[in-house]
C-alpha cells in the first residue's frame, strides 16, 4: 500500500485577490473609538490611558498615512 500524495495549491501574495480597503479603513476608526470608550473603566492609574490613546492615535496615523501615501502614488489604489 502506497501513501497517498497530498498536494496543496500554493499561492504567491500577487495572486491574491486585495481586500477592501474602506472596509478596513472603518473597522480601523470604530476599533480606535472603542479603544478610547474603554477609557472610563475600572482602572485606577493613568498608565492604561496612556495605551488606549497612544494604541487609538496609532490606528488614525495608519490611515491617514496609508492616505497620504496613496495620494502621493507611492502606493497602489488597488490593494
Amino acid at each position: 500500500m502506497a501513501a497517498e500524495e497530498h498536494h496543496e495549491e500554493v499561492y504567491a501574495p500577487d495572486q491574491l485577490k486585495p481586500g477592501n480597503r474602506k472596509r478596513a479603513q472603518k473597522g480601523a476608526i470604530i476599533s480606535a473609538v472603542i479603544l478610547l470608550l474603554f477609557f472610563w473603566g475600572n482602572q485606577q492609574g493613568n498608565t492604561e490611558k496612556v495605551w488606549l490613546v497612544v494604541l487609538a492615535i496609532g490606528l488614525v496615523a495608519i490611515i491617514i498615512g496609508d492616505a497620504i501615501l496613496r495620494r502621493s502614488g507611492l502606493r497602489p489604489n488597488d490593494q
